[in-house]
């Protein structure tokens, strides 16, 4: 078998086995998706997103770019994350990355490798940001480990920063966020425990409010009008009689 046939040929074996398992599979995930997770991570082959975490199709939605990137001028990450949140109502948010990701190595050095380093500047971004760290680890796999994990708090950081997630934290049910690392040698998933109050002491320089939330504000703040008693004279009625009575007198003199 030559070119993409393997791959036909293991679509109809799994097809099989799944409606000789269950004969309704198909038809049930037809009628549509209620995902529990998003999923951000890399496009490295070996993190298969659903593989990894035993999740089935239906149950995680999935975005994947170089070095599992949240980058706010990304319009396919933004559209991704805006229809998770706003429409498939997620639950849990994960920025998965994994040790031994080439685009960290890449970004960690100091050559160049074409379109892709313009994309690998917001990981050296994370280094600037993070540098005297960075710099006192001497080996460099345990520093190329270290910027794997710290790529990815930056990244939830940047999920973070997003008016899509900013909306939603102030509704009923906001998503939560998390940070994780695959490490591929051992096939483990590691949890970076991201804190919450590490995002929100960013709220006083990143934190917006939609326009709705600053009309609710302002209405909220705003002095109320005296309620009239039944059969009270309103201010300005009362204004307009006096008005009219002085007008009235000048008459009579004049």
């Amino acid at each position: 078998m030559k070119g993409i046939e393997p791959i036909l040929e293991n679509n109809r074996k799994w097809v099989d086995a799944k409606r000789q398992s269950d004969p309704q599979y198909f038809e049930r995930l037809a009628d549509g998706q209620q995902p529990r997770y998003l999923f951000i991570g890399c496009s490295d082959s070996r993190v298969p997103a659903s593989a990894i975490t035993g999740t089935g199709p239906g149950e995680m939605f999935v975005h994947r770019n170089i070095a599992n990137m949240v980058v706010h001028t990304d319009l396919n990450l933004l559209s991704v994350l805006q229809y998770a949140v706003e429409v498939l109502g997620v639950q849990d948010i994960m920025v998965v990355g994994h040790y031994g990701c080439g685009g960290v190595a890449a970004a960690a050095s100091d050559k160049q490798y074409g379109l892709i380093d313009n994309w690998l500047t917001n990981i050296r971004d994370v280094i600037r940001v993070h540098e005297t760290e960075f710099l006192r680890i001497k080996d460099e796999d345990e520093r190329l480990r270290r910027l794997v994990e710290l790529n990815v708090v930056e990244q939830v950081r940047n999920l973070a920063k997003t008016s899509i997630i900013q909306n939603a934290l102030k509704g009923d049910n906001p998503p939560r966020l998390h940070g994780l690392v695959y490490d591929i040698r051992e096939g483990l998933l590691k949890d970076l425990q991201v804190d919450d109050n590490m995002i929100k002491d960013l709220d006083h320089i990143y934190g917006t409010k939609s326009a709705d939330q600053v009309q609710e504000e302002k209405q909220s703040t705003e002095p109320h009008a005296p309620v009239a008693e039944k059969g009270a004279e309103q201010p300005a009625a009362k204004n307009g009689k006096a008005k009219a009575e002085q007008e009235a007198t000048l008459h009579k003199v004049l």
